[in-house]
């Protein structure tokens, strides 16, 4: 095992399940200290119970899309870890139904997660990095973030949005040592695609999962800013 990590603290929001989960487990078994956060207290727990095997590892119940239990989950972060190095916004939703059909609900439901939810922690995260001389933010975007589709007005609008913050933030940290990046796949063997049906030329969690632990191994001189990911051989159209 490659502990690269080794002495990092890490947390990874929506881990429960897919993309977030494998990035918790590639960063454990890089070495790092991981939190972890989901929707549900069981869900959380179980993963928690499962990823233990790999490394030190804690869990907390959190909505990120709200303030306040944003602000709860780093208060335990920073009560349990003393501090943080490398955060990676993963959690998101998927609401797809053309505009004359999207609810007032589900808009603000999807822009509430999918971008004031990354706001909220890496605003959260951002002084525990500055107390520890600098630090590495990754967002989880989408290729939905420049690519848009009909029925996709709220979950473009969330992830084009998303790319903008992380350009302008990662202007605004540079000269405090924390590195912004975001990454933005394609379709994604997870339960999120499973409206169009997992299938295995899509691309695995493991590999965005990959991706994240490549960035943190990019020298401190460098910033790859933003990762693109696409199937390698998706299906031929008309087939």
């Amino acid at each position: 095992m490659d502990a690269f990590l080794s002495g990092k603290h890490a947390f990874v929001t929506g881990a429960t399940r897919g993309i977030g989960r494998a990035i918790a487990e590639e960063l454990l078994r890089a070495g790092a200290k991981v939190a972890i956060c989901g929707r549900s207290r069981d869900t959380v727990n179980r993963a928690v119970e499962e990823l233990s095997v790999l490394g030190p590892v804690i869990g907390e119940p959190a909505d990120v899309s709200n303030w306040e239990s944003a602000e709860h989950v780093f208060e335990t972060l920073r009560d349990r870890f003393g501090g943080l190095d490398i955060l990676v916004n993963n959690a998101g939703v998927g609401v797809f139904r053309n505009v004359a059909e999207l609810s007032v609900e589900d808009w603000r439901r999807v822009i509430d997660l999918n971008l004031n939810g990354v706001f909220y922690c890496s605003r959260l995260a951002i002084p525990l990095m500055k107390a520890r001389g600098g630090g590495y933010i990754i967002h989880i975007s989408s290729l939905a973030g420049k690519n848009a589709f009909p029925g996709g007005a709220a979950y473009n609008a969330s992830k084009f949005g998303l790319n903008g913050f992380s350009e302008a933030m990662m202007q605004d940290l540079r000269y405090d040592n924390i590195r912004v990046s975001y990454v933005m796949p394609g379709s994604v063997d997870t339960e999120f695609s499973a409206r169009s049906g997992a299938a295995s030329w899509k691309i695995a969690p493991q590999d965005v999962a990959q991706v994240v632990t490549s960035l943190l191994r990019m020298p401190e001189r460098t910033l790859v800013s933003r990762v693109e990911m696409r199937p390698s051989k998706p299906p031929r159209p008309g087939h």
